[in-house]
């Protein structure tokens, strides 16, 4: 006759795929949060070297921000391409740095000059007393020019984007590092879940049986004599009380949500932190009508236990892609 299974090897059961390393889970089905910071450099032609760096922290979208000293602010478009082409979901800021020789483009004053003049004969024609804006003239061909050592727009898109992509990849690569452990943290407590609803569960037989014995104690006290009470009417009330504080269905629930958490980083799926959060309000609100159908005093601990750890478990998916 073989072993009983024990409580762990029955929780990795349950969920369904027994029970693998952290290690084999990332690489089948890799989870990422949203922070991360990454740093990419290219070279220019003339010797410069460009740098990009990125920190993404949370958000609810995407929301990208370049920031750029002057020589590289036109490439800022190019920059937000790349991260949004690469990167998913949270706050990113990238940092445009350039080190080695300064002028990157030549400033033609003349054409400049020249050009801003016919813009304020179009204004006074057009438009009498608005202002012209300087920026104007960036969008003015020749303005800007690329400088005479051979650097092209071309190279210096190649060299931004480069850059760029390297500080993605480096972004990404702490993003699965800190997913990794927040799959690991979230599993535990997930496993620490099913324990206590596991123990809710061996608490009903008892909690009937107590309640038994105080109903009968109670109605012997009002009625004065225990030996005259009708046993049948006695277990009748039992099993009414049984009914109302029938708790099954939230235990077989709580297990259904959390095996659809397990599940939910075992398949490769986009917007896995929005589907945990809304896991998580569901196990709230079976943990709510759980206690709110249950006086126990021990299942009442249980369920403090499980609101605990349902409400650290949302804080942690919080930074989940």
């Amino acid at each position: 006759m073989g072993r009983a299974a024990t409580k762990d090897e029955r929780l990795a059961e349950r969920r369904g795929s027994g029970v693998m390393s952290s290690a084999s889970r990332a690489d089948d089905h890799q989870v990422s949060s949203m922070t991360g910071v990454g740093v990419g450099r290219a070279e220019l032609p003339s010797g410069a070297r460009l740098s990009v760096e990125l920190r993404s922290i949370n958000h609810r979208y995407l929301e990208v921000r370049v920031r750029a000293p002057e020589p590289l602010s036109e490439l800022a478009p190019h920059v937000e391409e790349v991260i949004r082409r690469r990167l998913v979901r949270g706050r990113i800021t990238a940092q445009l740095t350039l080190e080695g020789q300064a002028p990157i483009v030549r400033f033609d004053l003349g054409r400049a000059e020249a050009a801003f003049r016919a813009l304020v004969e179009l204004r006074d024609r057009v438009a009498p007393h608005e202002p012209v804006p300087l920026t104007l003239l960036a969008s003015v061909p020749g303005v800007f020019e690329p400088t005479s050592d051979g650097l092209t727009l071309e190279a210096l898109h190649a060299a931004v984007g480069a850059a760029t992509e390297a500080a993605c990849r480096d972004v990404e690569g702490m993003r699965a590092r800190e997913g990794a452990a927040l799959r690991a943290d979230v599993e535990m407590r997930f496993s620490m879940l099913l324990r206590l609803v596991d123990d809710v569960e061996e608490r009903l037989p008892l909690i009937l049986d107590e309640a038994r014995v105080r109903m009968r104690t109670r109605l012997a006290r009002l009625l004065g004599d225990a030996h005259s009470l009708s046993l049948a009417r006695v277990e009748q009330e039992i099993v009414l009380l049984a009914d109302r504080s029938d708790v099954s269905e939230e235990l077989t629930r709580l297990r259904a949500h959390i095996a659809e958490g397990y599940r939910l980083f075992d398949v490769p799926i986009e917007g896995r932190g929005k589907r945990l959060d809304f896991l998580c309000q569901e196990l709230a609100r079976e943990a709510n009508t759980l206690g709110q159908k249950s006086a126990d005093v021990a299942v009442a601990k249980h369920v403090i236990a499980l609101k605990t750890e349902i409400e650290r478990i949302r804080e942690q998916i919080q930074n989940l892609l």
